[in-house]
Parts: C-alpha cells; structure tokens; sequence
C-alpha cells in the first residue's frame, strides 16, 4: 500500500532547480544573463543522470553516495548528445531546445523517483545527509586506493573537467546560422491574405507591417511606404536579435487609378540606395 510521505529534500531541490531554469531560459530578459548559464551546467552535466539513477535504484543501500556521484555525470555525458541526436531531426540542435527538453525529462524522472521511494519503508529510502556530504567526501579522499583505483578516479575526474569545459565554450560562444532579416505585410485579418485591393484616394488607409531581426546584431530600420514610386510615410527603429516589431502603418494615397503599385519598402541602417527588402501591391484607388 503506497504511504504518502514527505517529499525527499533531494528531489525537491532538482524540482525547484529545473523550475527555475525553466524561466531562465523562456524568458528573453533572463535568458542572456550568467545566472541561466549557471543554472544550465548542472542540468546538463549532473541532473539528468542523478535523476535516473534516483529513479532505478531508490533504496539507500543500493549503492554509495559517491558511486551515485559518478553515474550521475557518466550518465548525463551520454544522455546529452543522444538527446541533442534526437532534436537534431526535429527542432535542430540548439542551446534552447535541449535544456528544456532536459528539464522536462527531469521532471517527469522526479515523479518516478519519489513515487518508488516514498513506497518504500523510511529507514531504508535513499536520501541525502546534506549536512554529513562534507564527512563523507572527506572519509573518500583519504581512504587508500590501489594503483588501479587512483587512474579510474583521475580519468574520471578528467572526463568530468573536460566535458563541463565543452558546455562553458558551447553556451559562451553561441552558434552564427544565416543572417537575414524578415519582413512581411498582414492583411486585416492579421494573415498574409485578404489584402485590400481597393483604396480611396485622400483617406487614410493602414497596413500591418512586420520586421524580425536574425541578423545576430543590433540593426536601425527604416520602412517606407511608396505609390508608384513616391515615398507616402516612413518610420525608424531599432530591433536587438531575434526582436520583433509590428505595427500599423497609415498613409494617406494621393493619386487616383486602376493598377497601381503600393510599394513598402526595408532599409538598414543609413544605406538608402536600395531597399534591403521590398514588398508589393497592386491596388485600384477611387474617389
């Protein structure tokens, strides 16, 4: 019969961990910031291993704390790229995607875990003396090893150095895909369709007008908005990378016709030479 119990303070504290990450990494104020770097090296270098583990081997006398220890990062280590193998033929394999697909893996090994602990009697659960980590560290180190035991520790110890040296260089030096910008026109009901054909002339008129910025950078825009060729309004911005802006645009057309070319023009920074994008409509204007 399953007895509810206190959650272990353990898996308490990986829940709360990968929470907060959560937020870190889908909020875009937080997710440039040292803290979700901070947060993500745990998440990928110990977490997900310790998780399994937690959740496969429940019982305290199962295994030591430092046997625990070393799964925890050799597991990780191999759980990391076969995920990143996984995301590479779906979403691609970026920063982003892995952390919150680890976080979810991880939540979903929380509730195993504690479900198959908290089933068994108290005395024999697996839990963490955070208060005794300190004794037992110390009892490892000075316990003698054999010649064997100190390369196994020292080759592990190596792995675990290098591979939280790869996450540090990938978060610290993001990948550089395409640079380009996007830039669109939505019709009124906020798609690309249904655009109004017909205008009247000397009344002002509106087009949504969008702009999201891939270009890795900071960038000054400017859109115009042209009828044949003469410019009716403009307006300048600044977008940061992967910022987006949208807006209405209202002009007022000044001539009248069948056929004529409503043009919206994107330019980057100062260059005003030729559009760096350029959109187009045909519209009829009438009276």
């Amino acid at each position: 019969m399953l007895v509810y119990k206190k959650t272990p303070l353990d898996l308490l504290i990986v829940f709360i961990w990968i929470v907060i990450t959560l937020v870190f990494v889908k909020t875009p104020v937080l997710a440039g910031t040292f803290i979700r770097t901070a947060l993500a090296i745990p998440v990928v270098l110990f977490i997900p291993g310790y998780m399994l583990i937690a959740a496969l081997f429940p019982r305290n006398d199962d295994m030591g704390i430092v046997e625990r220890v070393a799964l925890s990062f050799c597991i990780s280590i191999a759980v990391v790229p076969l995920l990143g193998l996984l995301l590479n033929f779906t979403t691609g394999v970026e920063l982003n995607p892995i952390l919150i697909s680890l976080c979810l893996y991880t939540i979903i090994l929380v509730f195993i875990a504690a479900y198959r602990r908290m089933r068994l009697p108290e005395d024999v659960q697996h839990s963490i003396p955070f208060w005794r980590v300190y004794e037992a560290v110390g009892t490892e180190i000075k316990t003698p090893r054999s010649k064997n035991d100190m390369i196994l520790s020292l080759s592990l110890i190596f792995v675990i150095a290098f591979a939280v040296g790869m996450v540090l260089f990938v978060i610290s030096t993001p990948k550089t895909g395409e640079r380009f910008t996007e830039f669109y026109i939505l019709g009124p009901s906020g798609k690309a369709e249904n655009y109004s054909a017909r205008l009247k002339y000397n009344s002002p008129e509106t087009s949504m007008v969008g702009v999201i910025n891939h270009e890795y950078s900071s960038v000054n825009y400017t859109v115009q908005v042209a009828l044949n060729g003469k410019v009716l309004t403009f307006t300048r911005f600044m977008l940061t990378n992967n910022e987006t802006w949208e807006k209405n645009m209202t002009f007022i057309p000044d001539k009248e016709g069948d056929g004529m070319r409503l043009e919206f023009w994107l330019f980057k920074e100062d260059n005003f030479t030729v559009p760096y994008r350029e959109l187009q409509l045909w519209v009829n204007i009438t009276k």
